[in-house]
């Protein structure tokens, strides 16, 4: 046996550190030739640093380009978050109008001959959440009463039932 193969053999042998298991062991960074040690990291801090860096991601995807430029800097989610309400979520005169644009199409809401009948639900579904969203409540009864008149009359036998 030659000697690599019998440091191999013996390097096999050591039992290995599994973060899952407790924490890891202390690593030593040497910045400008001075040496650190980064302190023990637990699998559980692991997890949360992971799910912060994910919920970040998750929210700078939902920024458009032209505005990610802006968001960059902005490294915790939580404050990413109230940077993008702020910077999107318009004032009371916008809402007003959001408001009533979607009350309009509500109103005027019908249901496509060419479309499938979950498609159109789907539709009307997409209306009233955002209207929710925007605190114009809607009664369930009125929405389904709104789904059934804006049906093509191929659909009048099935509504009956």
């Amino acid at each position: 046996m030659d000697q690599d193969s019998a440091h191999m053999m013996a390097a096999s042998k050591v039992p290995m550190l599994k973060p899952e298991n407790g924490t890891t062991l202390p690593k030593i960074i040497v910045v400008e030739g001075v040496e650190k040690v980064v302190p023990i990291t637990s699998a559980k801090d692991k997890a949360q640093r992971r799910l912060k860096v994910k919920a970040r991601s998750t929210l700078m995807m939902g920024i458009p380009n032209e505005h990610q430029l802006k968001f960059n800097s902005i490294t915790d989610a939580k404050l990413l978050l109230e940077a993008v309400e702020k910077r999107f979520g318009g004032n009371a005169a916008t809402k007003k109008t959001q408001r009533n644009l979607l009350k309009q199409q509500y109103e005027n809401f019908t249901a496509s001959s060419l479309k499938m009948l979950d498609q159109t639900f789907d539709r009307l579904q997409k209306l009233v959440s955002q209207l929710d969203l925007l605190d114009e409540k809607l009664s369930l009864e009125d929405v389904n009463q709104k789904l059934l008149k804006s049906l093509s009359p191929e659909w009048n036998t099935h509504a009956v039932m």
